[in-house]
């Protein structure tokens, strides 16, 4: 990038989501001039660090925005529609990880390696997907490109982490209690999430699916772009603390070979195919904590259909699932100013 550089502000600093999109800031070297953390009225005073310096976290407000250029959002979506607003009539653009904007028709829904070209439709507002359809849709992308999806049937296995640091807590403190022979009451699920598997994220809608379901069906046709292919998911919490993991089921118009789709895999932005299971290689949440690449393998024939697949997605939720996505939009935000 050039020597010029951005005001930036980061609402929702002190979260997992916030902590991590300072951290990919630093780490992936933006160009940043100033920067501002913004937190809820209890988070005053607080410190962060940020390329070795402490920065101070002061409350969000309506004139928090004055000034700032780009600003990153990981509060919740009430937050988002109260203050996304406000800091785009600032004169910031505005990257928010909430769902507040994700199906709003006027602002683009974003994924770099999908669909990067709707960055410059934005209004003051770009809004992140949600983390479990980030990670498959950049994997959909090259095959849809190549044979055209048709349908798609995905089952999660998502991380606590993907709740907040309040339900890593609740994991870790269930299962030191439990193996100790103790019990712990669950607090932030309805459920003991300890040794369990809670096939519930979100709110029950009329329907039967869940809210997160119906996220990952309505914003993969946005992303990708095509109403026609159709998306049915089920989402799993699972006792594990970083990385969400999805069986994903494929079928597409044209055939498409396993041995095709995981070289087409291995030459597409973003993705590591990790697939060869005569040596007992294959994605693991554990690997893809840390990291931002979306780890895939288990790539096989769906032999329940003609022009079918089948394959096994991994993905750091916290990195790519959310901060890094957004730094990402930004990067390229920032680039297009410089032109």
């Amino acid at each position: 990038m050039s020597q010029r550089e951005f005001s930036v502000a980061v609402a929702g600093a002190t979260g997992a989501v916030g902590n991590q999109m300072i951290a990919c800031l630093e780490e992936r070297n933006f160009p940043v001039g100033e920067l501002t953390l913004l937190a809820s009225e209890r988070s005053k005073g607080k410190k962060l660090k940020f390329r070795g310096e402490d920065v101070l976290v002061h409350p969000i407000g309506p004139e928090s925005f004055k000034g700032v250029e780009i600003a990153l959002f990981s509060a919740g979506a009430s937050v988002s529609k109260e203050f996304a607003p406000i800091a785009a009539r600032s004169g910031a653009v505005v990257v928010d990880n909430s769902s507040a904007w994700r199906m709003d028709p006027e602002i683009p829904l974003v994924v770099p390696e999908v669909n990067p070209h709707r960055i410059k439709d934005h209004k003051g507002i770009i809004a992140n997907p949600n983390c479990s359809t980030i990670q498959m849709v950049v994997v959909l992308k090259p095959i849809h490109d190549r044979a055209r999806i048709t349908r798609v049937v995905v089952s999660t296995y998502q991380a606590v982490s993907g709740t907040g640091q309040k339900a890593i807590t609740e994991l870790m403190d269930q299962t030191k209690a439990i193996v100790n022979g103790g019990s712990y009451e669950p607090k932030v699920y309805p459920y003991q999430i300890a040794f369990n598997v809670l096939p519930h994220i979100d709110v029950f809608l009329e329907n039967g699916y869940t809210k997160e379901e119906m996220k990952m069906v309505n914003e993969t046709r946005k992303i990708m772009e095509d109403d026609s292919i159709q998306v049915a998911a089920t989402t799993a919490r699972v006792p594990v603390l970083y990385g969400h993991s999805e069986a994903v089921n494929i079928e597409t118009e044209h055939p498409l070979s396993p041995e095709e789709a995981r070289q087409l895999l291995a030459e597409a932005p973003g993705i590591l195919v990790v697939d060869n299971v005569s040596e007992l290689r294959y994605p693991l949440p554990i690997d893809s904590a840390g990291q931002d690449l979306i780890l895939v393998g288990r790539i096989r024939k769906d032999i329940s259909t003609k022009n079918g697949l089948a394959m096994w997605i991994v993905a750091d939720n916290i990195r790519k699932g959310a901060a890094t996505n957004a730094v990402q939009i930004a990067e390229i935000v920032a680039g297009e100013c410089l032109k």
